[in-house]
């Protein structure tokens, strides 16, 4: 997401930013529900994927919409504001009952922040100290998108493992 030598402005509109995290949601809703529909075993389930287990995943998508559009591209950055992010318990729920109150909360943040997004909001510079280089807001959106995606895809690969049909995408 380096932005090319001579690049200005957003990469996205924000009409385009609105579209994409509607699809964002929309699937990853799809996804909660088939995966509430399965077997406990099988939802916490450790599976060797990057967050353990189907419900380690979701939660983990959750943080990062969470991090992203709550905190990075609005910059939000700040180490007292992060820290006391990460430290919040109700980010990583243990049942059905969290994660639906986070979901919500997680999903309220990002409509929020997309109600009224203008092309300088998403053209913005943003930081974070894990990533080097230099970033608009726009690319943050885009790197939740891509990481939500990639963490969807672990998910397709255990159901299809243990004989399960994924969610369809479209």
């Amino acid at each position: 997401m380096i932005r090319p030598p001579g690049r200005r402005g957003a990469v996205l509109t924000a009409a385009q930013a609105r579209a994409i995290y509607a699809y964002n949601e929309r699937l990853f809703e799809r996804y909660v529900r088939r995966i509430r529909r399965l077997p406990e075993r099988a939802v916490y389930r450790r599976e060797g994927i990057g967050h353990r287990t189907l419900f380690g995943t979701l939660v983990h998508i959750l943080n990062v919409h969470e991090v992203w559009v709550g905190y990075i591209v609005q910059g939000r950055t700040s180490n007292p504001q992060l820290e006391t992010l990460f430290s919040d318990p109700t980010r990583q729920p243990k049942d059905w009952a969290g994660f639906r109150t986070y979901d919500r909360r997680v999903w309220r943040t990002v409509n929020r922040y997309l109600e009224d997004v203008s092309p300088r909001a998403l053209a913005r510079p943003v930081h974070t100290s894990w990533m080097p280089g230099r970033y608009a807001a726009a690319d943050g959106l885009l790197q939740a998108t891509f990481e939500q995606a990639h963490h969807l895809g672990e998910i397709i690969g255990v159901m299809w493992q243990h004989d399960l049909a994924p969610p369809e995408m479209t």
